[in-house]
């Protein structure tokens, strides 16, 4: 199953290894612990209450959260918002882990601020590369500008024709992305909505601009070349 990044593969930066989990079944984050730490990340720390997984974030700075929604203490969606709104989390990435699989779910996941959203049960090893894919994301520097569009991913402000776009912090990365790599395709687990959802909402977004958004079907995404 593809990896939900660019069929180029790209490494994975050496210096990113600290990852956070907040989980309050006891099971499920033992496995997630061991599933880190077997692959190679550094420290990998673990929470079972959201107030005391927001505390620790707010102190150690992990580069990645494993967050599920329902949690004691304080809920999934709003510890994400509250690391979008921290300047000094800026370069957290968050991954929702959660059962919940409805649409509705999944966009409200995404506006909270989530880069991905994965539903349980879960593969571990497809899990571990879409943690993978999102830190490597997260690792691009430079301006972005094409046919009127212009990403600045330090402030990550993205205007249209001089007009700003109001765009989540997952669909800024990703639309990034994309503009970076024109024409090459964006695979996607088949299986997985989260980023059909961002594209949809991409395309909204961008009216007319968004043609240049091209479907490859059973592939992924591309900007045309």
């Amino acid at each position: 199953m593809p990896d939900p990044f660019f069929l180029e593969a790209m490494p994975l930066p050496e210096d990113i290894f600290k990852i956070a989990i907040a989980e309050d079944d006891p099971t499920i984050r033992a496995l997630l612990e061991m599933a880190f730490a077997g692959d190679g990340y550094r420290e990998v720390e673990s929470y079972a209450r959201g107030d005391e997984a927001l505390a620790g974030i707010r102190k150690t700075r992990p580069d990645l959260v494993i967050l599920d929604i329902m949690l004691p203490g304080l809920d999934g969606y709003e510890i994400c918002r509250r690391i979008r709104d921290s300047e000094s989390l800026s370069g957290t990435r968050i991954i929702m882990l959660t059962a919940r699989t409805q649409s509705e779910d999944i966009v409200r996941g995404l506006d909270a601020g989530a880069d991905d959203y994965v539903t349980k049960p879960f593969d571990r090893r497809i899990l571990l590369a879409r943690a993978r894919a999102v830190l490597r994301r997260g690792t691009e520097t430079g301006g972005r500008e094409f046919d009127g569009l212009s990403l600045d991913p330090e402030s990550r402000s993205a205007m249209l024709h001089g007009e700003e776009l109001e765009l989540s912090p997952g669909e800024f990365r990703l639309l990034a992305k994309l503009v970076a790599h024109r024409g090459r395709v964006m695979a996607r687990d088949a299986a997985d909505r989260t980023v059909d959802v961002q594209i949809a909402n991409l395309r909204r977004k961008l009216g007319e601009w968004s043609a240049h958004i091209e479907t490859i079907r059973g592939v992924g995404y591309r900007i045309r070349p």
